[in-house]
């Protein structure tokens, strides 16, 4: 614009920015609207509360964990833990509440976790921690129904430090993936136990031997049977044959005075300690009929009857005046109570059935802290692959645990062995048992009560403990 006078210039600048205006201009001074984008669907909304929590109540003692994916263990005190497994979860936002749905792995019964935000003060403590907040107060109500064992109420609270770690950094390697989607191995519940300190078995050379403590003795002669030990562990009990009939006797070991003493002698045998070491009970045959009787140590001319009916079995005091046995006519538990009738009855078929069947060797043995629950031996209905079989071809023995208030029933899967004749420890969270492997070996094993640490104890077979 060399040359060109002011008024030119300032003319050519004008022409210019009428130039660069004019779309603007011509669609009316606006720019052109942007164009919309597609709405995108809303955002989830979580029917989880999003952090780790604990529920519990007292009277009965029970406790939910309740993780990432929901329910994760239902815990009761003096039973086994039941493992959940996780379902829907639905959300009250107006209550603000939550129902967390879940499966008892073991039975298949339905569950269901109701939590409310709301204070709570239904429960003592959470039984987990040494005390309950000082406030005496929970942040949530809870309660818990299971289709068998019924409703359970309490309270609930955040508790992320009683869950494991939670890993959320991406896999280093492929060969850590794939080691991270294998199942977790099964760790028992059962951190202290106790493990016995008088035990009576049959050796390996088929040999009575009666344990305290650290001290074995084989007691002479032959070896016998139906053993019983006093429960202050210095007494056994155990029933021998007598010639060629049916005659048998009853002898008592003590341990002491390194001792054997002959009891009882005639059609009888199954001799049981009661819990306080004060009476013994053992079936006596009279009348065609396997009677119940009782006496008390020392003084076998007070041997009486205590029920004439016919009975095929002591399986043990339930009390100091009451005893568990199986009723030949009925085909039944019953327990015996002091005046000789029975207080409580339950058919074997209901108890075994569908996936046991009663015969005449089952056994059954009361938890020695929850009479309410007990481990019983029988046949498998349809035996397992990879149990072996007995002597008659199908038959197999194995495991399960009872509650005799819900009726629940859990198989306790030992692999590869058949499990006959188990003992509780005296803690209640140990159950000892004869195995057989598919070679026919015997030999005595033990597992926690919730199936976990199998391992082999001894060589021998048939063992009783008294402490």
């Amino acid at each position: 614009m060399v040359g060109m006078s002011e008024g030119s210039k300032h003319a050519l600048l004008l022409a210019s920015a009428l130039l660069v205006c004019l779309p603007a201009l011509v669609l009316g001074q606006n720019p052109p609207p942007k164009k919309k984008l597609p709405a995108g669907p809303p955002a989830p909304q979580s029917t989880h509360y999003p952090i780790l929590i604990l529920a519990f109540g007292n009277a009965p003692d029970w406790s939910v964990c309740i993780g990432q994916k929901g329910p994760e263990r239902l815990d009761r005190g003096g039973y086994p833990p039941i493992p959940l497994e996780p379902a829907d979860i639905t959300h009250e936002a107006a209550a603000d509440s939550w129902t967390y749905h879940a499966k008892d792995s073991a039975t298949g019964a339905a569950v269901a976790v109701h939590l409310t935000r709301e204070a709570c003060t239904d429960a003592a403590n959470d039984t987990l921690t040494p005390a309950p907040p000082p406030s005496g107060k929970y942040a949530f109500q809870a309660s818990v129904d299971h289709a068998q064992i019924g409703s359970l109420k309490g309270c609930a609270r955040i508790a992320a430090e009683l869950f494991p770690k939670i890993n959320n950094q991406p896999d280093q390697e492929k060969e850590e993936g794939d080691a991270r989607k294998k199942p977790p191995v099964p760790v028992s519940t059962v951190t202290k136990f106790k493990s016995p300190a008088a035990v009576a078995y049959l050796n390996a050379s088929q040999q009575l031997v009666f344990k305290r403590g650290s001290v074995p003795r084989i007691i002479p002669g032959k070896p016998g049977y139906d053993f019983s030990i006093s429960h202050d562990g210095k007494k056994l009990l155990f029933t021998r044959d007598e010639g060629s009939g049916a005659v048998r006797s009853i002898n008592q070991y003590d341990f002491d005075s390194n001792s054997v003493n002959e009891v009882l002698r005639g059609n009888l045998r199954n001799p049981v300690w009661s819990p306080d070491d004060s009476r013994i009970a053992f079936l006596n045959y009279q009348d065609a009929k396997w009677q119940l009787w009782t006496f008390p140590p020392g003084d076998m001319a007070k041997a009486a009857a205590l029920s004439t009916d016919d009975f095929v079995s002591i399986q043990g005091w339930s009390d100091e005046h009451t005893i568990l046995v199986m009723r030949q006519s009925l085909s039944e538990l019953a327990w015996i109570a002091e005046d000789g009738k029975p207080t409580q009855a339950v058919s074997l078929n209901d108890i075994c059935a569908p996936d046991f069947r009663p015969s005449g060797n089952l056994t059954v043995r009361l938890n020695p802290a929850n009479p309410d629950l007990v481990v019983i031996s029988a046949l498998f209905t349809h035996p397992p692959q990879g149990v072996p079989v007995g002597e008659k071809e199908g038959e197999a023995k194995g495991l399960f645990l009872y509650e005799f208030r819900s009726k629940r029933r859990v198989a306790m899967p030992v692999p590869n062995l058949a499990a006959a004749s188990p003992e509780w420890s005296r803690d209640g969270f140990q159950i000892f048992f004869t195995g057989a492997d598919t070679s026919r070996r015997y030999a005595t094993y033990r597992l926690f009560w919730d199936g976990i640490g199998l391992q082999k104890y001894l060589s021998g077979t048939s063992l009783v403990i008294g402490q």
